[in-house]
This record gives C-alpha cells, structure tokens and sequence, in this order.
C-alpha cells in the first residue's frame, strides 16, 4: 500500500544558534544533505525544494502518512546537530566551545529554537515561498544565478537535473 500523503506542504526554516555560520564548511552542509535523502529514501518526506545558506536553512517538505511533523524536524535537527557536533569534537574543539550553552537538557546547541513552519495551502504562496529559496543565496552574494548555488534545488527547477536524487517537483 503506498504511503498516502495527509498533510499540507510546509515552508520549514532552521536557523543556526546566535546566526552563526556553522553551514558554512562543506562538510556540515553535506550532513544537512545526507539527513534529507535518508528522510526522502525511508518514505518519511516528500522535498519540493531546500536551500543551506551559511547560517540557516530552508526546505519545502510534505510528511508522509503516519509521520509528524514536529517528530521529523525534531529528529532532523537533533541527527544534524549530532553529527557536527562529533566532526567539531574531533577535528575543531575550539568552535565547538563558542556553541556551548547554559542548559539543564544539552550542553551544546545549534539551532535555534522554535523553527519555524509554515504550511502552504495556497499555490500562490507556495510559489512565493519556493522563489523566495531559490533567489536566497542570490541574495546573500553567495552567486550570481540560483542554480549556480551547489546547496539548492534551484538548478533542479530551471534544468530539470536533480544532482541529489531526492528532490520531487512540486507540480508532479
């Protein structure tokens, strides 16, 4: 029986703690990207569209049927941080140091709390939301043209080639 779809789209943006540029290396994009595709590949999301900015994220996701919302960003955020954590451990403990916190629950924090999550009932502001990732980086000077940007799905959108493997066009 496939996996029938039961909510809304939803515009999602993480934001790392303090609007520090942990992104920034290649390194802990690529675990932002790796988290995705494990999320697409086990059937628990659908992504239309994301973009990782130097300090924050944007993704267009959809649940699959029988997952929540708020249990997927909460594993997706606590997995990506674990994983930054233990390269920022092993290889620069002097940043990790900036990211310690005062917190009875963790002793390190990377994203900020309360993300926010808009669901996009219209496709008007669906289209707006999905421009908007795409002109981000443009935007931040990170590139001249959205598909330039490596850590984006704008390429998948203006060629149609999905360098990932995981992104579904919103309209399909």
């Amino acid at each position: 029986m496939e996996n029938i779809i039961t909510e809304y789209p939803v515009f999602f943006t993480a934001t790392n703690l303090g609007w520090k540029k942990l992104l920034e290396p290649d390194i802990y994009k690529n675990i932002v990207v790796n988290s995705l595709r494990f999320l697409v590949q086990k059937n628990r999301i659908i992504l239309n569209a994301f973009v990782i900015m130097p300090n924050h994220l944007h993704l267009i996701w959809q649940m699959k049927a029988g997952y929540k919302a708020d249990a997927v960003q909460r594993d997706f955020l606590k997995f990506t941080a674990q994983r930054i954590k233990a390269d920022l451990l092993k290889n620069h403990p002097q940043v990790l140091a900036h990211l310690k916190v005062n917190v009875k629950d963790r002793k390190y924090q990377f994203w900020e709390r309360n993300p926010l999550s808009v669901e996009l009932r219209t496709d008007t502001v669906y289209e707006q939301k999905l421009d908007y990732i795409h002109w981000n980086q443009v935007k931040a000077g990170l590139c001249k043209l959205p598909e330039d940007y490596k850590y984006s799905s704008a390429k998948f959108y203006e060629t149609g080639i999905d360098d990932f493997g995981f992104i579904t066009h919103y309209k399909s």
